[in-house]
């Protein structure tokens, strides 16, 4: 590349880096590399803004979309002019190395600056293999799982030159009407902290210029799950103490794991729109957590302002959004075509401009685009799955599983099935040979021809075994057709057992599929229980991003396993799961209603000055309670069983008085431990988790707080001790002053495996 006259090219600029790192040793072995990097890189972004017009710094803080769009907006595609004339720094949902690197030669071979596009994309759950979606993740209690998922993500999108997910989503969500409930780990803030950052590391890996590392994105801040209604892009109003309590603790915890990007939300918080909003972007995110890398507006949201009522016209959308924080504006165009003229009326100064271009920049040359900006192309776009993918998305759908329920009366659990010749299985229902819908939403480059469906694999596990399977769909997800029952019924009454695959489409989660309803949709409900009017034992899997309103199944089929949307390896391991091969170990991370009016219903609730569970018989009118259904969940957070049974000791801790001086100057802790036991024939997983409640304090705290959770493999009579320490972090809380610390009071600690269950140790915390 040939350097222009007055302008800095990208091979002068690499060179920096290069020289310095060669000062510090061969290797980069010498500790203060990453200084002498960040001080090379530095020195790069400052030569090149000394030499930008404010056109070109208006153009880095602006994002267009390429190919399939992903929200309304322009639907423009031909970019070739613009990136030239350095107007784009970014685009999204280019998804192939082709495309990418067309693009990318225009702007480092034909701009005057050469800078380097950045390319984005939504990668959720997966790039071309596609795992369960979030929320089936988050049910496996287990970020190492969820870390080597998104490091696979990451190397699939990086070969076709995605460097930017649109991941994580660490939105905490109480209502399960939301669709977005299924890109999330569902409504706990301390899980939610667990799984944002097992994202961000397997994202970002070790080092973001490492060629297989793809910067993460934690959205939607904030507090875009409380949506009113649990509708989406609806109104939030959350008080500062929930904010912070709550939703502000996934955020932060990104924040901490090194998180390069974050996107403001769609959502007006308190009033003010989230992507105009000073007090979350400015004061929270940059001034008090010290974010350094760039914030990314939502699609169009920036424009939105103006349906929001708080901009009249686009140049007051763009310098609000701007100058509370917004530092890219995805797909509205505004920042390109308002900002320079803002500047120069001077109501945006050069100063900020310049530090929004400067983060962009800055990420940019940590992610190495500098040096390296064209993707390396791979045939994985095109060529089959390979086994070290498709052994993994087995893995991650086997460890999503949620047995619900599995009795009968007086009789053995129905599962696991014994496998053996002569055993008649009836399939039924609609979502038994689905293959795009097992994708879920968001399923980026994934394809249905990926995917095994469970009839597929139980077809290929009873040739094998010389088992007799019957199939009849039975009814569609939605619509009123009812011909398909008759054969449905006839299969059934032949089988031994009947598995019943029942729930949502696919494109019915993720964004803009807020549901009013959460029942079975369409005829399914009656499918199944002119299915159950056989007499036949049945297995009903459901198929769903959210929670799901089932009280007739809870109340008539004997097992019930959630099954969410597990991807391309949906058949197979369900399959292990029906047979015995791996057990269940799933736990649900989101309450599971027995009615939709529950809503929004979560187990981490304040108490009320009238709680029902506290009545006097007889005086329970005059309680918090609904007169028409219980108060209690169908299915309660943390709830999921197994092929065997575990028993759990009453907590014990290793002081029964704690100073809370102490814990706030960090020079204390309590260590809290108990013993897991399996009772039963079979080896089996489950998980331990820590619940705490405090009492006595200046403001009222949750019935119960998670506060700790281990994933524990146990061999028939094995126990083990798990033991959780607990400190300020796990006992502090946002006081009646607004300050984080411990209080004198009463603590109650339980472990167990849900939410409800157990008997608490209790610890008293002075002053």
């Amino acid at each position: 590349m040939v350097k222009e006259t007055g302008v800095v090219c990208l091979v002068c600029l690499s060179s920096l880096t290069a020289n310095a790192q060669a000062k510090n040793g061969q290797n980069g072995q010498n500790s203060n590399e990453s200084n002498v990097s960040a001080e090379a890189r530095e020195t790069m972004v400052n030569a090149l803004m000394r030499q930008m017009t404010l056109e070109e710094k208006a153009g880095q803080l602006n994002q267009f979309s390429v190919g399939e769009p992903t929200g309304p907006g322009t639907r423009r595609s031909a970019y070739e002019s613009m990136i030239a004339a350095g107007q784009i720094g970014s685009l999204i949902n280019a998804t192939n190395a082709a495309q990418v690197n067309a693009f990318q030669r225009i702007a480092v071979e034909q701009s005057r600056l050469h800078i380097p596009l950045l390319f984005g994309l939504d990668v959720i759950h997966g790039f071309r293999t596609i795992f369960p979606v979030n929320l089936g993740l988050a049910a496996s209690w287990d970020s190492s799982l969820v870390e080597r998922v998104s490091r696979l993500a990451a190397e699939e999108a990086s070969a076709e030159g995605i460097r930017w997910t649109f991941s994580p989503m660490v939105d905490i969500a109480r209502d399960a009407r939301w669709g977005r409930i299924a890109e999330g780990a569902g409504e706990d803030p301390y899980l939610g902290s667990a799984f944002a950052q097992a994202y961000i590391h397997g994202y970002q890996g070790a080092r973001l210029d490492t060629p297989t590392s793809i910067l993460a994105c934690a959205k939607h801040f904030i507090g875009y799950g409380a949506a009113e209604g649990g509708r989406d892009y609806n109104t939030t109003d959350i008080p500062e103490r929930l904010l912070r309590q709550v939703y502000a603790v996934p955020f932060h915890s990104s924040i901490e794991a090194k998180a390069a990007t974050v996107m403001a939300a769609f959502n007006a918080l308190n009033g003010i729109p989230a992507s105009a909003n000073s007090f979350t972007l400015n004061a929270l995110l940059r001034k008090e957590w010290k974010f350094a890398g760039f914030v990314v507006s939502d699609w169009s949201s920036v424009a939105e302002l103006e349906a929001h009522g708080i901009a009249s016209d686009g140049a007051t959308a763009a310098r609000k959004a701007f100058l509370a924080g917004v530092d890219m504006d995805m797909e509205s165009s505004l920042y390109l075509t308002e900002l320079p003229q803002l500047v120069r009326a001077g109501t945006v100064s050069v100063a900020k401009l310049d530090d929004a271009v400067g983060r962009v920049l800055r990420v940019k040359a940590a992610l190495g685009l500098f040096d390296d900006p064209y993707a390396r192309g791979s045939d994985g776009i095109e060529a089959p799955l390979p086994a070290r993918s498709l052994a993994l998305a087995r893995e991650a759908a086997e460890e999503s599983f949620v047995l619900l329920k599995n009795a009968r009366p007086s009789e053995s659990p129905l599962l696991p099935l014994q496998a053996k010749p002569g055993l008649r299985i009836a399939l039924v229902g609609p979502l038994a040979d689905s293959a795009q819908d097992m994708l879920g939403c968001w399923s980026a480059q994934g394809r249905a021809s990926d995917v095994v469906t469970l009839r597929a694999a139980l077809a290929e596990r009873a040739a094998a075994q010389r088992m007799r399977l019957s199939y009849a769909k039975g009814a569609d997800i939605l619509g009123v057709d009812t011909s398909g029952f008759a054969q449905a019924v006839r299969i059934s009454r032949r089988a031994d057992v009947v598995l019943v695959a029942l729930g949502e489409r696919g494109d019915r989660t993720g964004e803009a599929t807020s549901r009013a309803h959460l029942d079975l949709s369409g005829q399914q409900e009656n499918l199944l229980k002119a299915v159950a009017a056989t007499g036949k034992p049945i297995v009903l899997l459901l198929f769903s991003g959210r929670p799901l309103t089932i009280p007739w199944a809870a109340a008539h089929v004997p097992t019930i396993v959630a099954a969410w949307f597990p991807g391309v390896q949906a058949g197979p391991a369900l399959v292990r799961l029906l047979f015995g091969e791996v057990g269940p170990s799933g736990h649900i991370t989101a309450t599971w209603p027995r009615a939709v009016g529950q809503e929004p219903l979560y187990y981490n609730a304040l108490t009320t000055g009238r709680p029902l569970a506290d009545a006097l018989p007889g005086l329970d009118r005059f309680t918090s309670r609904y007169i028409d259904e219980p108060n209690t969940p169908l299915f309660p957070f943390g709830h999921g069983l197994s092929y065997t049974t575990f028993s759990y000791s009453m907590p014990s801790t290793d002081q029964d008085v704690l100073s809370a001086a102490a814990i706030n100057h960090r020079s204390a802790t309590i260590t809290v431990r108990a013993t897991v036991t399996n009772l039963g024939k079979r080896e089996g997983t489950t998980v331990a988790q820590c619940y705490i409640r405090l009492t006595g304090t200046s403001v009222a705290r949750p019935v119960r707080e998670l506060k700790g959770f281990q994933r524990l493999h146990l061999e028939p009579g094995q126990s083990k001790t798990v033991e959780f320490k607990l400190g300020k972090d796990e006992l502090g809380f946002w006081s009646e002053d607004m300050q984080f610390r411990a209080e004198p009071g009463r603590l109650q600690v339980w472990i167990g495996g849900d939410s409800t269950s157990g008997v608490p140790a209790e610890v008293t915390v002075h002053k």
